[in-house]
């Protein structure tokens, strides 16, 4: 099962893509796509709904993050060797784990603002997670069990907020439109195994990134049980898994994103977004 949603940034609905690609209205039987629906009763009560008895929505409308009201937004950095290398970064003996500020998030396909003052703005092609079950040290064979589907993250990053101004990553990552989630969450019946899913990025046409999630450094059954030894995990927190070699910052000399750039990735199975580089009014 695919879920979305669909219209205007702040009033977006939901909804869920069919068997032949046609986005389907669900506002009829739950009013967002959001923690209380992504449990397993939940996601299963949405499986036993006919798609074809819900009213077709327009294929161009905008679509919206798949996941609304996310109250806790979790990156993992250095998860890929390659990456690790690339940036000149030892290689972590532990997940390594930041935030991103929730208010960054926004739909696949619209643009990313430029902070003012941004002069080392980077790509990061990413698999995240989204959490349908409350847990709180959670053994890792459990792990996979609380999720409650995957989704493509662009991990958007500011190289000079995160790195040369003091203090955590979070400067970096948070900014308003660093958080392109979707175009939809896809839930785990269609993802039989999360660990070899391939994942792309291109700019202005050209490959950048191209990797697997089999080369994750720590799969998503340990990244979940050992994020939730530090907090609990609530339904609707989004875990993004960290990003392949490819980079910005790791290229040489170093390339960054301009106004005017536009941004296409993907994943097997999840879709694909695309953004525009624009800056800040």
């Amino acid at each position: 099962m695919k879920l979305l949603r669909f219209g205007p940034p702040g009033s977006e609905r939901p909804g869920l893509l069919d068997e032949d690609g046609a986005i389907r209205d669900l506002s009829s039987v739950v009013a967002d796509i959001r923690g209380s629906t992504l449990s397993r009763a939940g996601l299963d009560m949405l499986r036993s709904i006919a798609s074809s008895s819900l009213p077709r929505v327009d294929d161009n409308v905008r679509l919206g993050p798949p996941v609304a009201n996310v109250r806790h937004f979790i990156g993992v950095g250095l998860n890929y060797t390659d990456h690790a290398i690339e940036t000149d970064t030892p290689i972590p003996d532990e997940p390594v784990i930041f935030s991103k500020a929730p208010s960054c998030i926004v739909g696949p396909n619209d643009d990313i603002a430029m902070p003012r003052d941004s002069r080392m703005l980077d790509w990061e092609a990413e698999v995240a997670v989204v959490v349908g079950e409350h847990a709180f040290d959670l053994a890792e064979e459990h792990a996979l069990s609380i999720v409650a589907g995957y989704l493509v993250c662009h991990d958007v990053s500011e190289r000079q907020f995160q790195i040369h101004r003091g203090g955590q990553w979070i400067k970096g990552k948070s900014s308003p439109s660093f958080g392109p989630l979707g175009p939809w969450l896809v839930t785990p019946d269609e993802i039989p195994d999360p660990q070899s899913l391939t994942l792309w990025l291109t700019v202005n046409g050209i490959t950048r990134q191209s990797g697997s999630t089999a080369k994750m450094i720590f799969s998503f059954r340990h990244l979940i049980s050992y994020i939730s030894r530090f907090m609990a995990l609530e339904p609707g927190d989004v875990i993004t898994t960290g990003t392949p070699h490819g980079v910005g910052l790791g290229m040489k000399p170093p390339v960054f994103l301009k106004s005017g750039d536009v941004v296409d990735l993907g994943a097997d199975g999840l879709g694909r977004q695309r953004q525009t580089v624009v800056r800040r009014q």
